[in-house]
């Protein structure tokens, strides 16, 4: 009996060193395995989360780091997410980089653009392409500045409040603050203000500037006649069509004919019916005055028996004998080719001459003139 109860303890003490050996052993074992280089965790989870990690980093990582991985394919779970952390920061350095490129990339090649249009119109101006017919025609695609137009000039990353408005002074000159010394503009389009501005501004490096013009006010023409809107209109062009700016001034049912007065050009008379005299194109300085049909004929001719449309017919100076006929209808086919005219002295006795249509057709003779109050009738074969 006595020997059963010293043999219980002595079991206990037994069973609990022999579990403290073993657990110790473990811990050894687990150290040991974690400060090798190339170890990895046993555990399953663990094992699948370094296989996404490294997946994810070889997926991102450029050429460069993939033949660095491909060196030292016994990489750390440690190493990996160093690798995965390098990755982020060279794209997150990158893309704003790469954006900004491609932002600058297309603002150069869109003012190329903009520069090959303004060259091909020179050219075509100076080497006989479309332009040629119409000289005028590439100032409808431009506009110049001039005194009292009031441009609008942003400049990018400026956050002051005052207004970005200013007025071109009387003698063409241009005040604005950030540039020193007043710019002679007269003459500049936008971009070319703008390039100018850019060389002048000097707080800020490389700034970006953009010049529009707010209000038109150095281009102007004056409308007057058949219109609802007459009075000093402002040009947005250096050349505009006339249907355009009657178009804004609103030309009225009656409006008919138009004339231009230029300075150092004769006076030009246009219909409007017809489309080549309403493109005419309308420059700076020009005086309009729309007017309505012309007044009836107060000369005429008459034509008598024989034609098909005989009576009053409306006279012109310069007009002959068969274009009065074709006036009247031309000649029945019943009648002859004799033809009279009898023409008042200045005593009141008409006086008589005959013509063959047949010679004046055929070139024989000359095709007379006819004279106000002119009397034309068929006389025989």
């Amino acid at each position: 009996m006595k020997h059963r109860i010293f043999a219980l303890p002595l079991l206990i003490v037994t069973l609990a060193m022999t579990s403290f050996g073993q657990a110790k052993s473990v811990a050894v074992a687990n150290s040991q395995t974690a400060s090798k280089p190339g170890a990895i965790s046993q555990n399953p989870v663990n094992s699948t989360r370094v296989r996404v990690l490294r997946q994810d980093t070889a997926a991102a990582v450029p050429s460069g780091y993939a033949g660095k991985a491909a060196e030292t394919p016994n990489t750390s779970s440690k190493a990996d997410f160093n690798d995965h952390a390098e990755v982020s920061r060279v794209r997150r350095t990158n893309q704003p980089t790469e954006t900004v490129n491609r932002g600058a990339a297309a603002a150069s090649t869109k003012e190329k653009s903009g520069n090959l249009a303004n060259a091909t119109g020179t050219l075509s101006n100076s080497t006989g392409g479309p332009a040629t017919a119409n000289p005028l025609m590439a100032l409808t695609q431009v506009y110049r500045i001039g005194p009292n137009d009031v441009l609008d000039i942003q400049l990018a990353g400026n956050h002051s409040r005052k207004s970005t408005l200013f007025t071109v002074l009387d003698g063409g000159l241009l005040e604005y603050p950030l540039a020193g010394n007043p710019i002679p503009v007269a003459g500049m389009t936008t971009s070319e203000l703008a390039a100018v501005l850019r060389q002048r501004i000097k707080i800020f490096e490389n700034p970006v500037v953009v010049v529009n013009v707010r209000d038109y006010a150095s281009h102007t023409v004056t409308v007057t006649g058949f219109v609802a809107a007459p009075g000093t209109k402002a040009l947005r062009r250096e050349a505009v069509p006339l249907y355009a700016m009657l178009a804004e001034v609103v030309a009225l049912p009656e409006a008919a004919r138009a004339t231009i007065s230029r300075q150092g050009r004769p006076t030009m008379t246009l219909d409007l019916k017809d489309p080549n005299h309403s493109a005419t194109l309308v420059v700076p300085g020009d005086v309009i005055k729309v007017l309505g049909a012309p007044p009836p004929p107060t000369e005429f001719f008459f034509v008598g028996e024989g034609l098909n449309s005989p009576g009053q017919k409306p006279y012109h100076s310069g007009i002959t004998l068969t274009q009065g006929i074709l006036a009247s209808g031309g000649i029945r086919t019943s009648a002859g080719s004799r033809i009279r005219i009898s023409r008042q002295r200045t005593d009141g006795r008409l006086v008589n001459e005959d013509f063959d249509l047949r010679k004046i057709q055929a070139g024989k003779i000359p095709d007379p003139d006819l004279q106000k109050g002119d009397r034309i009738e068929i006389i025989g074969k």
